[in-house]
């Protein structure tokens, strides 16, 4: 394996080339951390701009059909959509209501088989009390929810449903994975984003990909109804209900009308946003911006409603943008009057006023009648959300599948090709392509030398604090403090609270006490750094952590490049150009980062862990911490931490006091069973005794 910095290397440019432990021409910087809370975030902007930088739009329909099917194929692959061929979808049928020109029927659908059983999808059908006995089929329509707490029973979902059904359409409310009645527990009101929907990201399924193929699979149902004629199909949402529109408008062609609500703005915008899990596409600015999803759409019927006070991402003034670029698309196949941009004066809702705009346009596009001009609401009156449910109070069924539980399943499959090494040459074999993987995420250079900025350094007693410029406009701190005379040893110490949380641990003062050198670092967006309101519910880093799956580039591998390049600027600031014997601790949720670091860094020799996750796979939602070391479709590739840690062998790794990705503490057999790849992996290439596992009991 290629290595792009070693014991000798020198990095390219550094404030000072002083022989002396500490360079006499220091810097000092003096920036409050306040000052650069925003520096990330102008760093993820700053990145989308460049990697959409020329975009063109196609001059022609060749040109545009051959963009068609990458951004299709990329995004297919980038949320995790399913493409097993679908067979029939089982239904069931647990109640039904009449009301006045139209009844309830409560279904249950399966939408997905596991080992366990199917994951099952509650659903409401609206359906029209027929004119006549012969009448032909319908139009349908099929109503997501949003983020409202009652989901499909929440009177804002209810009254669009209730209107559509007046108005002659068959419709179909379902509740997304994890909301609605599809929560860990029975009552209404959970939120299925933030430590729910993290768990999916190692297995690469994201729950966006999940929310497609069960609306694909509620289409495959709406045509086997005798009701509905299945070629006048349309698809309406608020909200997260918008994006499951967008998205599903875009990939299944069997929407003829597509109208999302106040969900439409661009990617770009997203970025610096707070949004749900549900909305996240990994990597989505490195092949595509909104305005080429919906012009997946054309030549179908496309609506946009935005509301004139809402947030940025879905304001009006964004999501001008995309419409404009997606109405070119439509212009290309001659279908300019099949798109339209229908501002609200309003907040985010879905109140009457958009309801009617979509009437129209459903009228328009699936029945043939007006001009898509908005259509007056009937007198409606939407049911107390608890009388609306499939399952009322607590009669869901004991085999119900929760978001978490489909997780594990998921993962599971995806860890039956990671097997044991047998023998020597096998692992090192498969550490290879791992180590390469690793590197291509990380963006780690060949052999080629990498470019460091400048590093600035302030002087305290014997201490050094160093700003070392990971990347153009990021700027990492590093406090180092000397050990013994010799300069022979350095810790480098990690915690993702920040290098003062770091410098305070146990770990910090053990090393000290031993002699060793010891640094801490402040990576971006960690401590000091972190962007203002960074914290979702339980995820600490939510914000920043999805921002940099936007630009494709998972936290945890920025954050590689920062201690790379901190380890840079010691060997040349401190130890004249070659590193000492070097211990990465990593506290935490910071081991995952230690082992990774580490194994993109041969420089590094040892590397202790403590308190940290010896696995992602969980069928809880996990505990409140950072989520910055998830990699997308992690398991599928290099595998769950053990065998992140055994690209670390034959050197010197430390596991204490290790813990499940629930946050629970494993005693010594536990801990022993959870780290068996791990432990075959250092047995044979003879290192057993470079592995050290400690538990508390």
């Amino acid at each position: 394996m290629s290595n792009t910095f070693s014991r000798d290397r020198k990095p390219d440019r550094i404030r000072s080339q002083s022989k002396s432990f500490f360079p006499q021409d220091a810097v000092v910087m003096a920036e409050t951390a306040a000052a650069r809370s925003g520096e990330f975030l102008e760093f993820i902007r700053r990145s989308a701009r460049e990697l959409r930088h020329g975009e063109a739009i196609p001059r022609s329909l060749d040109q545009w059909k051959e963009l068609r099917a990458a951004v299709r194929k990329n995004l297919v692959a980038a949320i995790g959509l399913s493409t097993d061929a679908p067979g029939p979808v089982p239904v069931r049928k647990v109640g039904e209501q009449k009301k006045d020109g139209y009844r309830i029927e409560h279904l249950v659908l399966r939408t997905i088989r596991t080992g366990d059983g199917w994951i099952e999808m509650p659903a409401n059908a609206y359906v029209p009390d027929a004119p006549t006995k012969n009448a032909k089929p319908m139009p349908a329509v099929l109503c997501v929810h949003g983020h409202w707490s009652g989901a499909k029973q929440d009177p804002v979902v209810q009254s669009r449903c209730i209107g559509l059904a007046k108005l002659g359409f068959f419709v179909l409310s379902v509740d997304a994975f994890g909301a609605g009645e599809r929560g860990l527990k029975t009552p209404l009101g959970e939120y299925h984003g933030e430590m729910v929907a993290a768990t999916l990201w190692p297995t690469g399924t994201l729950l966006c990909g999940i929310q497609v193929w069960e609306n694909m699979r509620a289409v495959d149902y709406l045509q086997t109804r005798p009701e509905v004629d299945p070629e006048r199909l349309g698809v309406t949402g608020t909200s997260g209900g918008g994006n499951q529109t967008i998205y599903a408008g875009a990939l299944d062609e069997r929407f003829q009308c597509v109208v999302p609500v106040c969900s439409v703005g661009n990617y770009q915008a997203y970025l610096g946003a707070a949004c749900c899990m549900c909305e996240l596409v990994p990597g989505a600015l490195t092949f595509t911006d909104e305005w080429q999803v919906l012009g997946l759409v054309a030549p179908r019927a496309l609506m946009v409603i935005n509301a004139t006070r809402d947030a940025v991402q879905f304001s009006v003034g964004e999501a001008r943008k995309s419409v404009a670029g997606a109405k070119k698309v439509f212009d290309l196949y001659d279908r300019s009057a099949a798109i339209r941009h229908v501002p609200i004066e309003s907040g985010h809702d879905y109140n009457q006023p958009m309801r009617e705009a979509m009437y129209g346009w459903m009228t328009r596009h699936l029945k043939g009648i007006g001009d898509g001009s908005p259509i007056a609401e009937p007198k409606l009156q939407p049911e107390d959300r608890e009388a609306v449910r499939v399952w009322p109070k607590d009669s869901r069924p004991g085999t119900h599948i929760s978001l978490p539980q489909y997780s594990k399943h998921l993962a599971a499959a995806a860890m039956k090709k990671q097997v044991e090494p047998v023998h020597a040459e096998h692992w090192e074999s498969e550490a290879e392509w791992r180590v390469a993987h690793l590197r291509r995420l990380c963006q780690v250079p060949g052999d080629r030398k990498s470019e460091m900025g400048e590093v600035k350094v302030i002087k305290s007693g014997k201490s050094l604090e160093l700003q070392i410029e990971s990347e153009p406009g990021i700027v990492v701190t590093t406090r180092w403090h000397p050990g013994g005379k010799s300069r022979s040893r350095l810790a480098l110490v990690l915690d993702l609270a920040g290098a003062a949380a770091a410098a305070k641990s146990a770990e910090y003062t053990e090393a000290v006490e031993s002699g060793w050198d010891v640094a801490v670092v402040e990576l971006r967006a960690t401590g000091s750094l972190a962007p203002k309101g960074n914290r979702v519910r339980r995820a600490l880093d939510h914000n920043a952590s999805q921002w940099a799956m936007w630009i494709g580039r998972p936290l945890v591998t920025q954050w590689v490049t920062d201690i790379r390049r901190v380890l840079e600027g010691l060997a040349n600031l401190v130890y004249k150009g070659r590193l000492p014997t070097v211990r990465v601790v990593g506290r935490g949720e910071a081991g995952p980062l230690a082992v990774v670091a580490a194994a993109l860094e041969p420089g590094v020799d040892q590397v202790h862990t403590h308190g940290a996750p010896v696995s992602v796979i969980t069928d809880e939602p996990y505990e409140e911490g950072p989520i910055g070391t998830l990699i997308p479709g992690s398991l599928k590739t290099i595998g769950d931490l053990p065998q992140w840690m055994s690209l670390l062998a034959p050197r010197s790794l430390r596991v204490v006091d290790p813990v499940t990705a629930g946050g629970e503490p494993l005693n010594l057999a536990q801990a022993r069973q959870g780290l068996k790849h791990t432990r075959a992996t250092y047995r044979v290439l003879k290192a057993e005794k470079a592995l050290v596992i400690e538990t508390g009991g």
